[in-house]
């Protein structure tokens, strides 16, 4: 079973709805969690934010965040992913925001991203690397890895249910 698989597994047997807020991603996130046959029980949608005009006008990132922190920032994707939830009324929303290069961006290395899953009023946040080269091979290796981190989150939060 891979990833994708596992998380729509996950997200039905716990009756849980999902939304993707994604960047550096550009909807892979999504995309393949919608290549899952049922996905459409469980995934509510998403958003691609490329740019900070995006991230504004579509998810309500706060200009100051973006001016003071930058846009691959633990506080951008944390309200990202909390700003999308809401409007969603989804139990879990996650949010991706890196750089895929060919150039560093905002001082953050090629391959670098900042995670954030929002569930209900909590949020976790990871940082990834990527050690790919291939600005395609990273994104999707940072999708692989912000799979990981879901089913891990899932996993702890079901565990308490």
């Amino acid at each position: 079973m891979n990833y994708q698989e596992q998380i729509i597994d996950l997200l039905k047997k716990n009756n849980l709805k999902i939304a993707t807020v994604e960047s550096v991603t550009a909807g892979m996130i999504s995309s393949y969690l919608a290549s899952v046959p049922g996905a459409s029980k469980v995934l509510l949608g998403g958003l691609v934010v490329y740019t900070n005009f995006a991230k504004t006008k579509l998810a309500n990132v706060k200009e100051e965040t973006l001016n003071e922190f930058g846009a691959i920032s633990e506080e951008c994707v944390k309200e990202l992913s909390y700003n999308f939830n809401k409007k969603m009324q989804s139990d879990i929303t996650i949010a991706i925001s890196g750089n895929a290069g060919p150039n560093p961006s905002e001082n953050k290395p090629i391959g670098f991203a900042w995670l954030a899953i929002c569930v209900i009023d909590k949020i976790y946040t990871f940082k990834l690397n990527s050690n790919y080269k291939d600005r395609n091979d990273i994104r999707i290796d940072l999708t692989n890895l912000a799979y990981q981190k879901l089913i891990e989150v899932i996993q702890k939060i079901t565990n308490k249910i």
